[in-house]
């Protein structure tokens, strides 16, 4: 292994990610462009980038999947995976970053977006994944470095080392001093920084910042200090060996500059990646993978290519595949590798054999999902990740425009909900209803788009349903007579009934009083059938619920009565009590813990107030410097688009979880509205 603890130059895997809009993708554009992969960085913004290749991406100028490509940079290979920035997508890093060799974090100096870093610095830690800062923008920067990184430091918790610093000329960056090099460069556009003497006057700033960068650096390495303290120059060499050590031990974030558009600082970075970031064998090590043993893969990414059928991406922990191989899962499933790409975005290279540390496409594993390992042989692999999609915060109702897409609707779901694991499909038969839910209003509508794009399975949507009940707030009885004459038997069935109130929560009670035998013991079970389908829809036109219901007399004939005839009297029955019991409206209400950034609780707690909720409580956010948690209750009717404002609210990272508490009785002009719009 070497000084700077690489080992081997495996072929790597970086993520790439960061707020929403600060230039990942375009960043991805820059290092294909600067390592010969493709000729030309394309533009999001006029949808010809490798990443964001899809209809849905090209129409909301965003991420919404994984961006892949593979580019070579002297001589070694680089996979680098771009996620959505979006913290209704955020959850598709979540199953890239564990097998990644490192992150780049694209920020900037914009303090409305220091929340959302914030959020993905935490994923990154809570990984234990070794990262870099790319600061971009730094041609249209405003603010002094210095102050930059104070910005940028409140989001993490890892002391954020500066690597470079900007050389500024009329207020603008145009080059920066390498601090580690110790050499002065000039931005040039699209191309390799040229470097220069160092400025006249910046040798100063040079030093301090170099002297800050050493300092900190010596917190994790004796002889640094003694040198430091002894006014030694300290070796390249161990300068080196030290940022590799402190990245992967995750001491310290180095920090780097340049414009992504412009294509500026790259070169600088894609070096740093190359000869600092940690390799195979320390990722392996981290996820508790022994270096011997089948050859293993980790699924990152599942997708599903209309005629080119499922393609699995993985990265090669150990060992090595071939085309035909059968594999095994994690979680049992087997499949044979039915083909091996090279992936540059949509385009694509064959190989025959995956190799240890490569990141591919792997085609047709059918019975393998995103996040399993897998493995050839017989034995099934352990897991290497747990991690289970976050809890929806929004949801549709969804319906096919055509009947006839009836039955491929069916398997277009399933399919994309296993593209994207946070997806829920929740079909709910009684009520003819089939509801998608996600993280938010974008999540969904991107999904509804895939379907009528990949699948041809147009849908409309609306909002869900929301499960009223009524019940009743006073006693009430009534006499149920059932009397048919045909040809033949006739039907008869007589019963007198009580019903009553119930605590809220007990649900249906029944009970006979009969003496005497005027109702034969054999039908009274048919009673309690007729009283039971009688009060899933109540006069208000809903399930009714807390009632007991007493049969306390009735008659019968000898060769006229049945079953039949006495389940359909206890429904007459019921139909006639339940209206002079007072029945009431009854809604669900939800207990939600809201998290949010400190600085925006006076507005979550209106938007609380201002949807018929209640207010618990409020506490910091265990682990979270800087955010709350509100504890509430809220009518399920009020919760719909409660993700959209809270996200508007809180520069897109607020987020709340439910469960059902309680249902409670709806009055006045709400109840109205609601038994207005079911008749």
């Amino acid at each position: 292994m070497a000084p700077n603890g690489r080992g081997s130059k495996g072929p790597r895997c970086i993520a790439i990610v960061g707020p929403f809009q600060s230039g990942k993708t375009t960043l991805l554009e820059a290092i294909l462009e600067r390592t010969g992969t493709i000729g030309r960085s394309g533009q999001v913004t006029n949808g010809d980038s490798v990443g964001d290749a899809s209809p849905e991406a090209r129409a909301h100028a965003m991420s919404v999947e994984p961006n892949v490509a593979t580019a070579t940079f002297l001589g070694e290979t680089m996979t680098f995976v771009d996620c959505p920035g979006s913290t209704e997508f955020l959850h598709e890093m979540r199953n890239v970053v564990p097998a990644c060799d490192a992150a780049i974090v694209v920020c900037e100096a914009d303090e409305r977006k220091i929340p959302a870093l914030e959020v993905i610095l935490r994923e990154l830690e809570e990984a234990d994944i070794p990262r870099f800062l790319f600061i971009n923008k730094i041609d249209t920067a405003t603010r002094r470095i210095r102050e930059t990184l104070a910005l940028l430091q409140r989001a993490s918790r890892t002391p954020l080392l500066l690597r470079q610093i900007p050389i500024w000329k009329d207020g603008i960056a145009v080059g920066f001093i390498d601090l580690a090099l110790e050499r002065a460069f000039i931005y040039r556009e699209h191309a390799p920084s040229e470097v220069v003497d160092m400025p006249g006057g910046e040798a100063p700033r040079e030093r301090e910042a170099r002297f800050a960068m050493l300092e900190r650096l010596a917190d994790y390495d004796d002889a640094l200090m003694e040198d430091l303290i002894s006014e030694i120059e300290p070796p390249r060499d161990r300068v080196f060996d030290d940022l590799a050590r402190e990245l992967r031990d995750q001491h310290v974030v180095p920090a780097f500059i340049g414009s992504a558009e412009r294509g500026n600082g790259v070169t600088r970075l894609l070096k740093a990646l190359r000869h600092e970031a940690p390799g195979l064998e320390q990722t392996r090590a981290r996820l508790g993978v022994p270096d011997e043993g089948a050859p293993l893969a980790q699924i990152m990414k599942t997708l599903h290519l209309g005629q080119g059928g499922k393609l699995s991406v993985a990265r090669v922990l150990r060992g090595e595949f071939h085309e035909g191989d059968t594999v095994i899962g994690s979680r049992g499933g087997e499949a044979r590798i039915g083909s091996l790409l090279t992936l540059v975005g949509t385009a694509s290279t064959r190989k025959d054999t995956a190799s240890v540390g490569e990141t591919l496409g792997f085609g047709r594993l059918e019975d393998l999902a995103t996040a399993d390992c897998f493995s050839t042989g017989k034995t099934r692999p352990d897991a290497i990740l747990s991690t289970a999609p976050p809890e929806p915060v929004y949801a549709l109702a969804i319906r096919v425009k055509d009947r006839k897409d009836d039955v491929r609707l069916t398997g277009a779901l399933a399919k994309i909900a296993e593209e994207d694991p946070s997806l829920v499909v929740d079909s709910r038969p009684e009520i003819g209803e089939i509801r998608l839910l996600g993280q938010g209003e974008m999540h969904l509508r991107v999904a509804v788009e895939k379907l009528a794009s990949r699948f041809q399975v147009g849908v409309e949507t609306s909002r869900p349903r929301i499960s009223y009940c009524e019940t009743i707030r006073a006693p009430a009885a009534a006499r149920g007579r059932h009397r048919k004459q045909t040809g033949g038997h006739g039907q008869f069935g007589d019963v007198m009934i009580e019903i009553r109130p119930l605590p809220r929560g007990e649900g249906f009670a029944f009970q006979d009083k009969i003496t005497g035998g005027v109702v034969p013991r054999q039908y009274i079970p048919s009673v309690e059938t007729g009283a039971r389908d009688a009060v899933r829809c109540g006069p208000l036109g809903f399930p009714v619920v807390d009632l007991a219901v007493t049969l306390t007399d009735g008659s019968y004939h000898t060769v006229d009565s049945s079953d039949a005839a006495f389940q359909a009297a206890a429904k007459l029955a019921l139909a006639e009590a339940l209206p002079k019991a007072k029945p009431v409206l009854l809604e669900p209400v939800l207990s939600v813990e809201i998290a949010i950034p400190s600085e925006a609780l006076s507005k979550a707690t209106g938007l609380v107030t201002s949807r018929r909720g209640q207010i618990l409580g409020y506490d910091a956010r265990p682990g979270w410097s800087g955010w709350d948690v509100i504890s509430a209750t809220i009518p399920e009717a009020e919760i719909g688009d409660l993700i959209v404002e809270l996200r508007s609210a809180t520069a897109g990272v607020g987020t709340f979880s439910t469960r059902f508490d309680h249902m409670a009785e709806l009055s006045g002009r709400p109840a109205e509205l609601v038994m207005q719009k079911t008749h």
